[in-house]
């Protein structure tokens, strides 16, 4: 993975996968634009990945910043991996589905299914002319029945069935669903306040597999860190 012409997009990059994933990938020759919706973590969170790194803060939700996206895209040259890494958890602490306020939820699913996929539909383009890799980050979330999960695990369950669709649609493609496993987080964090979840790995353990992915490049489907790894 040295190749500098490599190109990605990695949403969510201020902090825990994303930011470990922007690391690796840059410490692979990637070329990446990311992004995250607070602007003085993002800048002071990608300062020093070193290489050709393109830092655009905003809301995944707002078209607008999509469009910069993939404008910058365009600009450093095109597109080979898409990693949907920015997601809402919703209330915390999060709720059961009989008192969950349906506002937030359109927010989370608004952010979770419909910004990813709109984001997507912007840059297949690109990705067809690289036949490039879409990787969907995933969770037990979205099939597991947790309580208090609902919300953001039937927005999880709604974003694996797209990309189940998807590779299916696109078949010169990699599109995966990436479920990383439980890590130490503040995502994770904030969905069990006042536990100490010190025992759960960092996001740096996860990224080892995604990049694995990336680099092998499987039959697209469902992909759990620990199965990518063991088969390695």
């Amino acid at each position: 993975m040295t190749n500098t012409n490599r190109i990605a997009i990695v949403t969510g990059a201020s902090r825990g996968l994303g930011l470990a994933t922007a690391r690796a990938l840059t410490q692979h020759g990637w070329s990446l634009i990311v992004d995250a919706r607070n602007e003085r973590e993002l800048i002071d969170a990608t300062a020093n990945l070193g290489g050709e790194v393109v830092a655009i803060p905003g809301d995944i939700t707002d078209p607008g910043h999509r469009e910069q996206l993939i404008l910058a895209a365009v600009d450093t040259g095109g597109l080979d991996l898409l990693v949907n890494n920015a997601s809402m958890l919703g209330p915390s602490p999060q709720p059961n589905l009989g008192t969950y306020p349906l506002d937030v939820l359109r927010e989370v699913l608004e952010t979770n299914v419909m910004a990813p996929l709109a984001l997507i539909q912007s840059a297949l383009p690109l990705l067809r002319h690289r036949r490039g890799t879409v990787i969907n980050i995933s969770s037990d979330a979205a099939h597991e029945a947790y309580p208090g999960w609902g919300g953001y695990g039937s927005s999880k369950a709604a974003l694996d069935q797209l990309t189940n669709i998807l590779g299916a649609e696109e078949p010169d493609l990699s599109v995966y669903r990436f479920d990383p496993g439980d890590m130490n987080t503040r995502m994770h964090q904030e969905a069990f306040p006042g536990e100490d979840i010190s025992d759960r790995p960092p996001p740096e353990d996860s990224v080892p597999a995604l990049l694995a992915l990336v680099e092998r490049r499987p039959a697209s489907g469902a992909y759990r860190v620990g199965d990518v790894l063991l088969s390695a």
